[in-house]
């Protein structure tokens, strides 16, 4: 009876079994296979190419390019076919993977892939380190990897890595995206960068790790659109350069360069640089152009003059009594930084020497016993105290408050580039609209976005312009002769030079730190436009706490001026639209020189052809013009067979023509036309000898 009992228990518990199994199979299958499928198999997203950022030329800033992961599968190896594959090949190929990556002997490599395989391990990351395309190439050749994914079991994850091919260049401007920092154009664009994610099926493989499998519904990611920037490479790489010699060579904390296109409001080029702390390196942190609010200092006097001659016509002959240089405003002492002082000087002369008493003193004979709200209203005009919306973010909001009602500190020291806050951009911009003719236009970085060549947004078209100009036609031509003189003979007469007018001013201010002002470490800045008659570029240098050997080192004459003329002449240099071909006579014609020119004879009749000009010269080869009277005489120029050549008058090019064909070698000196050489004309001279010529 008890064994009936035991017996009837186990068929039905052997029956429960069978019951529970076919329930599982069949009805309730689907539910554990679906599971069973969310679990191991999901639908995940496909990161699409991001979009490349160009320069004003079409060079590529920023790109995107795919980099490769190398994985196995090593359980496709299990089949009697492709056991074979794998038992012939896979001692080589450990040892080709060790010696390509170089991080572990074969062995290891051997024991991974053989320990996965009993594991049953679907996929296995061989080496995380990224493999680029070539690579890729090569190891497909390899044993076991040529036979292709589904017999040899290799898997390439394809990874997009963000590129830069100018390397560091403006790397703060151009921006990235690394963990939760974002910044630059990488940044404020990402939404039109990072285009149209797709989605697609992947296999889990352990440890949170996915790799993609064929099969399932999938869509296709959407890559970003491209964006077109303002930014010339080879102004960026001068403005780079030029800041960090003068930086290493004071020692600064900090600065920065912004070099605007003055029509168009296009920034041609932006750069910041930070010392790195206890060492003399410098790399771009942070955006001091963009963020960097700090009292602007003398820059400020520019906006207080426009101010004075729009509301008050002051004239720069206007006398202003300076004195000994010292001037007390209520419990303050103002100072200008000439200890004798400037005595009685014009308007003119303020600016030019930046006289702190001189500039106060005129502010509170104008805009003092209550004008003050009158000075702030046209600062106001100015956009001075108004965000500038610029397209990297975020943009500094700047802080010019009116002073306090029995405050009479305040007005004296706002109108000198104190007790407000304004960053390098919105000065610049300031600055920009006085070489614009009194236009003021918001600065861009970007232009337009693309698909290919079709534009998707012109910012162009969105960008913001004063239609009334920011002061009179009046007003424009004294304060740019007050801006002409700070460097013909003011504060910044050291970056005078012969062959183009500079425009600008220089500032120096007192830190502020911990609430108060320290004299010995100072903000250096020098603003201004170039060429002065002619603006084509405007351009902010802005050095932070300058450590020079003697004082006058601190101060924005050595410290900022120095490097808007290196970068000033290195710009107009290359730019041949600046310089001055033709000199035209008052009456528009073109001044004929009285100096005998030498040019071939073909050049000549060329010439005149393209001009109209019926007088051509009769003979071959060389020839020599003279203008006498309004008119141009030629004559032969002799060329002997076996004489140096009298090479007075020609153009270098020519010179070298001639020489370098009849066997001489050239060295010269100075620009221009040939006024000596060193062999005389008609002297019989052999070949391979040097001659030397100078040009004036």
């Amino acid at each position: 009876m008890r064994l009936r009992f035991v017996f009837l228990l186990i068929l039905l518990f052997a029956g429960g079994i069978i019951w529970r199994i076919v329930q599982l199979q069949n009805i309730e299958g689907e539910k554990w296979r679906k599971a069973s499928s969310l679990r191991y198999v999901s639908e995940r997203t496909i990161e699409a190419v991001r979009g490349n950022i160009y320069a004003d030329d079409g060079s590529l800033l920023a790109t995107s390019l795919p980099k490769y992961r190398l994985g196995f599968d090593p359980l496709v190896s299990l089949s009697d076919k492709n056991r074979r594959i794998f038992d012939d090949g896979i001692e080589e190929l450990c040892k080709k993977l060790s010696n390509f990556y170089g991080d572990k002997d074969w062995k290891d490599y051997y024991s991974m892939i053989n320990l996965a395989r009993h594991e049953k391990d679907r996929y296995i990351l061989l080496n995380n380190s990224l493999i680029d395309f070539q690579d890729v190439k090569m190891m497909k050749k390899w044993p076991i990897f040529k036979e292709g994914k589904y017999k040899g079991g290799v898997v390439f994850e394809k990874v997009n890595v963000r590129y830069n091919p100018f390397g560091k260049m403006g790397f703060r401007t151009i921006g990235y995206k690394k963990d939760k920092e974002k910044v630059g154009i990488e940044n404020s664009f990402d939404s039109q960068l990072a285009g149209v994610p797709g989605k697609g099926i992947f296999e889990k493989i352990g440890q949170g790790s996915f790799r993609p499998i064929d099969g399932g519904e999938e869509a296709i990611p959407i890559p970003g659109l491209d964006i077109h920037t303002t930014i010339n490479v080879n102004i960026q790489d001068v403005a780079e350069s030029s800041l960090l010699r003068a930086l290493k060579r004071s020692g600064a904390d900090k600065g920065c360069v912004v070099v605007m296109e003055v029509a168009t409001g296009e920034i041609k080029a932006m750069t910041n640089l930070t010392r790195m702390r206890d060492t003399s390196n410098y790399a771009e942190t942070y955006n001091h152009a963009v963020l960097g609010l700090t009292d602007p200092g003398s820059v400020f006097k520019l906006a207080s003059m426009v101010a004075l001659m729009e509301e008050w016509n002051l004239s720069n002959e206007e006398l202003v009594e300076t004195g000994d240089g010292k001037m007390k405003i209520g419990d303050k002492i103002l100072e200008d930084s000439k200890t004798t002082g400037y005595g009685t000087i014009t308007a003119q002369s303020v600016f030019e020497h930046s006289s702190n008493v001189g500039t106060a003193k005129l502010m509170l004979k104008y805009f003092g016993k209550g004008n003050e709200k009158k000075y702030y209203k046209k600062l106001h005009d100015f956009h001075l105290d108004q965000r500038l919306n610029f397209q990297l973010r975020p943009d500094a909001i700047p802080r010019i408050s009116p002073p306090k009602k029995g405050d009479i500190t305040g007005l004296p020291w706002n109108s000198i580039g104190y007790g407000m806050l304004l960053t390098p951009l919105q000065m610049l911009t300031f600055y920009n609209a006085i070489a614009n003719d009194g236009k003021w236009i918001q600065p861009i970085i970007v232009k337009e976005t693309r698909v290919a060549d079709k534009v998707e947004d012109d910012f162009k078209l969105k960008q913001e312009v004063d239609e009334n100009p920011i002061c009179s036609e009046e007003t424009l031509k004294k304060v740019r002769k007050m801006l002409e003189g700070v460097v013909e003979r003011g504060t910044a007469s050291n970056i005078k030079n012969d062959l183009y007018k500079i425009a600008g001013k220089t500032g120096t201010s007192q830190k502020l730190i911990n609430g108060k002002y320290r004299k010995g470490m100072y903000y250096t800045s020098f603003i201004g436009y170039f060429p002065a008659d002619a603006p084509k570029y405007s351009c902010v240098v802005a050095i932070d706490n300058p450590r020079g050997v003697k004082k006058e080192a601190l101060f924005a004459s050595d410290a900022s001026a120095p490097v808007f003329k290196e970068i000033a002449d290195k710009i107009y240099a290359c730019d041949i639209q600046m310089h001055k071909l033709l000199a035209k006579d008052a009456n528009g014609g073109v001044k004929l020189t009285s100096q005998k020119q030498i040019a071939h004879t073909s050049d000549i009749k060329a010439i005149n052809e393209e001009f109209g000009i019926e007088r051509k010269p009769s003979n071959e080869g060389w020839s020599v013009m003279q203008a006498e009277n309004g008119k141009v005489h030629y004559e032969e120029h002799s060329n002997p067979k076996n004489k140096v050549p009298d090479l007075r008058g020609m153009s270098l090019r020519d010179a070298l023509y001639v020489l370098e064909n009849k066997g001489f070698k050239v060295s010269y000196s100075g620009f221009g036309k040939v006024k000596s050489q060193s062999i005389p004309p008609g002297v019989f001279a052999a070949k391979n000898r040097t001659i030397g010529l100078v040009l004036n």
